[in-house]
């Protein structure tokens, strides 16, 4: 890590939270450089400055062992570490990891499937950041029925909270009467952006689960389990940030 680092950087590799995370503590005044209260995009020398968060010192560890699992997360949890109203968190699922790790990107309580997690600050932000456009796939179980002209306004992109979505690809799996089950793939993050979609062209979602994240597949994963990812899938994921072309991945089983 360099010399003259961003806080929030620094925080992010440090394992203490995502660079979005640490700008929000930095923001609530939770974090001091040498016992002052920091700033937003404030730097810092690691040789010498100390840094706190809620009073805590937080040390980087050069030997830290990076990361990187998958989780099935189910329906009713919430996607941080921690919780003021008391739900449900992800970070009940993963405390057996024996590292601590956090969520890349999220999904709402109500939504289910594949989630990111690692203390990889570097490989996180890569993930998220709107630049990169990682392809997400989500399974998505619809009311009452779908049209070819919602799924051409899906596909082509529509209005929410002010601002077109990117072209999506939109693909049917099953039609029943009263109930359609569609795969959407995006490449953007926006908040609740699969429900809004649906609800811009008069879908009600009954159903949605997140099934791959650019070339890394759920599986036959199991709500709230989770297992480590291959060296080949890191590289593969990281492969579909920087627009290069994938490679192959092993099988590997399932962690129970």
């Amino acid at each position: 890590m360099a010399r003259d680092t961003r806080l929030q950087k620094f925080l992010s590799e440090a394992g203490v939270a995502s660079r979005r995370k640490s700008e929000e503590y930095i923001a609530a005044g939770r974090v001091t450089v040498n016992g002052r209260k920091a700033q937003v995009g404030d730097k810092i020398d690691v040789r010498k400055d100390m840094v706190a968060v809620d009073g805590k010192n937080v040390e980087f560890d050069r030997g830290r062992q990076s990361v990187y699992i998958m989780l099935y997360k189910p329906r009713g949890y919430v996607t941080t570490m921690e919780d003021e109203q008391g739900r449900k968190c992800v970070a009940e699922l993963v405390e057996d990891v024996g590292v601590r790790v956090y969520p890349v990107g999220r999904l709402d309580m109500n939504s289910e499937g594949l989630l990111l997690l690692t203390n990889d600050g570097e490989f996180a932000n890569m993930m998220m950041h709107p630049r990169h456009s990682v392809a997400k796939s989500y399974r998505v179980t619809v009311r009452p029925d779908l049209s070819d002209a919602q799924a051409a306004q899906l596909a082509e992109g529509v209005v929410i909270d002010g601002k077109k979505t990117l072209p999506a690809q939109v693909r049917v799996v099953t039609k029943e009467p009263g109930r359609v089950v569609i795969v959407i793939t995006i490449r953007e993050g926006r908040n609740r952006q699969i429900r809004k979609m649906c609800e811009a062209v008069g879908l009600e979602v009954a159903r949605l689960k997140r099934i791959s994240v650019g070339p890394l597949k759920l599986g036959m994963l199991r709500p709230g389990k989770w297992r480590h990812l291959q060296l080949n899938e890191i590289i593969m994921l990281r492969n579909a940030a920087s627009g290069a072309r994938p490679v192959p991945v092993r099988r590997q089983g399932k962690h129970d």
